[in-house]
């Protein structure tokens, strides 16, 4: 790393004073400093259950609300619009999914790399790593709009769009594309603010988006019809609003313990390569689960044409249980969001055994709330889907899969943990290698074999034995993920005792 800079107050938006009026200032900008530090240094001293409380429940609710605006999209397009709106969201779904990788590289990247810093008490190169997350965040928009200008066409024929979806899926996605900028701002720069040691604040953002994109939804599609350019504007001026929000509390809150200074977001090309290889693996992660939703869709519609629910049935009922099914799992990513800054601290201030209670905990409360919602899906599946608004005629399929597909989700915390785990700990490449081999080693062979294998096996169609790829590549992936985690449990045993010794020694 580069030595640190010297540290100046001057942030985004802040003029310059006189020298004779500072000093007043610069007495209470240390207090206040003083004050936001010790938010940031107690991830090294209170408890790892009372942070990962603390930290957890803001966050759980944070992606919870963030996954909402997809599922709000399809609850109002659904009651407004019937089958058609259902499938043209989930048509949209791999597009905005590859959006989301965008948004995660250097956001993600960006908050594992400042949290690693400041337990290396470097706060100057943590500023300098928001700032140049900022400037990514902010270029990467760039080629999204140019895509969504010229080529999503022929990108949402391959996803599954038919004749009859295109015109909707297009509309809906080109409004998405041109506010990107805001959605990578609102979810990329938001994480930093737990890494600040400020969940509550995270949570605040998405509290405001969510319900400025409910509000402006049923305005605009349920009130004034517009359909799915509605639906769209609609969550692009939530995303606005959430912008709005991160970016004051990194511009103008003097309680900000590393601050959002027009002097970082120049370009430090080392520094961007290591934002972007740490966030590499969530990147994957994205990438992978867009692929397998461009071959899913693909494979719902040719299973789709030899059933009675026709393509846009089997489109719709799957969009719908995988709308649920994220549901369920964006909590315990939330988990895994709430530890990383706590794993990222304690693993640049070298205290392994926080490092392990941390990752322990977090897989239990994972695996707590991915239990809970295995029992609503299989308790109320019939209130769940029929949320989506979600035609009689496949009511009974739309159960069925769900129920299907959620067979292993109890323990899927540990795979979902666990990938995290590495990246906040700056093993990118474990964690891209974990991240993969779920959505593409285990998941996407299953989309071929399983509707060929299990109806030999059971008495159900094609169609319906596609749902159970998704159980068996849960099961694959946590008992590789396990192996893995053995062997790191080893490595954190083996620093802890060096350095033990190493301080014996002092």
């Amino acid at each position: 790393m580069p030595r640190d800079e010297e540290h100046s107050n001057e942030s985004i938006g802040l003029g310059q004073s006189s020298e004779p009026d500072l000093t007043p200032m610069r007495e209470a900008s240390e207090d206040e400093d003083n004050v936001a530090n010790e938010k940031v240094m107690r991830m090294g001293t209170a408890p790892i259950g009372r942070l990962l409380f603390e930290f957890g429940v803001p966050a759980v609710m944070s992606v919870v609300l963030n996954a909402l605006y997809n599922i709000i999209d399809s609850i109002f397009l659904g009651n407004a619009m019937g089958e058609i709106g259902l499938a043209a969201t989930t048509v949209a779904t791999p597009p905005m999914t590859i959006m989301l990788a965008i948004s995660v590289i250097a956001g993600a990247g960006g908050n594992a790399c400042a949290a690693i810093l400041l337990g290396e008490k470097k706060k100057d190169r943590a500023e300098h790593a928001l700032g140049n997350t900022f400037l990514l965040i902010v270029l990467l928009a760039v080629p999204v709009a140019i895509v969504a200008t010229f080529f999503l066409d022929p990108f949402l024929y391959l996803v599954g769009a038919t004749e009859v979806t295109l015109p909707y899926a297009r509309s809906f996605m080109q409004i998405i594309a041109y506010g990107f900028v805001l959605n990578n701002i609102a979810f990329g720069i938001s994480n930093f603010m737990r890494t600040a040691g400020a969940p509550w604040q995270a949570l605040g953002s998405a509290l405001l988006g969510t319900f400025v994109c409910i509000g402006f939804n049923y305005l605009f599609v349920m009130v004034w019809g517009w359909g799915v350019n509605g639906s769209a504007l609609a969550t692009v001026i939530g995303e606005a609003a959430s912008s709005v929000w991160v970016l004051w509390f990194f511009i103008f809150n003097k309680r900000a313990p590393f601050r959002l200074r027009l002097r970082y977001i120049k370009p430090d090309w080392r520094l961007c390569g290591r934002i972007l290889t740490l966030g590499m693996a969530p990147f994957a992660l994205q990438c992978a689960a867009a692929i397998t939703q461009v071959v899913g869709n693909s494979t719902l519609a040719t299973l789709g044409a030899m059933d009675v629910i026709g393509t846009d049935g089997a489109l719709a009922s799957i969009g719908v249980v995988m709308k649920i099914v994220l549901f369920a799992v964006f909590p315990a990513l939330g988990v895994a969001i709430a530890a990383q800054p706590i794993l990222g601290f304690n693993i640049g201030a070298r205290k392994f055994d926080r490092v392990k209670r941390c990752l322990f905990d977090a897989i239990l409360t994972a695996t707590v709330i991915l239990t809970l919602f295995f029992a609503v899906f299989h308790i109320w599946p019939t209130q769940l889907v029929g949320l989506f608004g979600v035609e009689e005629s496949l009511m009974d399929f739309s159960i069925v899969a769900l129920q299907i597909m959620t067979v292993f989700i109890p323990i899927a915390g540990v795979q979902i943990i666990g990938s995290n785990y590495f990246q906040a700990t700056g093993q990118p490449m474990k964690s891209t290698i974990l991240s993969l081999t779920r959505q593409l080693i285990f998941l996407l062979p299953m989309y071929f074999i399983a509707p060929i294998v299990v109806p030999m096996i059971l008495d159900v169609s094609g169609l319906l034995g596609f749902c159970f790829a998704f159980p068996v590549a849960d099961l694959l992936s946590v008992l590789l993920c396990g192996i893995f985690l053995i062997v790191e449990i080893r490595r954190l045993n083996k620093l802890q005792t060096l350095e033990l010794e190493r301080k014996s020694h002092v």
